[in-house]
């Protein structure tokens, strides 16, 4: 998982690239970059932090926590299912969140898998679509006017205030797990 985690999202967007190339000539049906491919790519990318986290956050539980359960009769599954996963809901709530976040700001896996400048909202699946990280590097990088570049400046306020709700909600729910895994009835 660690050579995983080392892998540059470039190469991952170019392995999506590799993929639609192989598809279209390799298939009947044509699939051309779009947003099923790039979901793939970016799952690929984020794994390897989530394994990485939820296992570190299993073995940061004390001995006390893991052996109580087995101590009192309980299969190896019920110790997982109701001692070790609540526990440790928490940390692994947060590696989820970071793998979100990793998947919001990464331009160059959907740059080579199916974003297309202003393409939208997608229509399906399989279609086109344009991501507002793509859009702020677009607008910024060929601006003709100071209202193109105003416009990417709201973009990135946009993109900015998106990321400062989603770390709010993961803290308030990451904070509510804690409390329903310790102190639940």
């Amino acid at each position: 998982m660690d050579i995983l985690a080392g892998i540059p999202s470039i190469v991952i967007g170019l392995f999506g690239f590799s993929i639609t190339v192989f598809l279209n000539k390799y298939w009947s049906a044509r699939i051309y970059p779009c947003l099923f491919i790039s979901s793939i790519c970016l799952a690929l990318l984020v794994l390897p932090y989530i394994i990485r986290t939820t296992q570190a956050a299993l073995e940061s539980l004390p001995d006390n926590i893991r052996l109580t359960a087995a101590a009192l009769g309980a299969t190896k599954l019920q110790n997982i299912r109701y001692v070790l996963i609540p526990k440790s809901l928490p940390g692994i709530f947060s590696g989820i969140i970071l793998a979100v976040g990793r998947c919001a700001e990464d331009t160059a896996v959907i740059m080579l898998t199916g974003v297309v400048a202003s393409a939208g909202v997608p229509k399906s699946l399989f279609s086109h679509y344009e991501a507002l990280p793509f859009y702020i590097y677009y607008i910024s990088s060929q601006y003709t006017t100071p209202s193109e570049m105003l416009r990417g400046y709201g973009a990135s306020v946009i993109l900015l205030m998106i990321c400062i709700f989603f770390f709010m909600l993961s803290f308030a729910i990451q904070r509510g797990l804690t409390y329903r895994s310790l102190y639940r009835a």
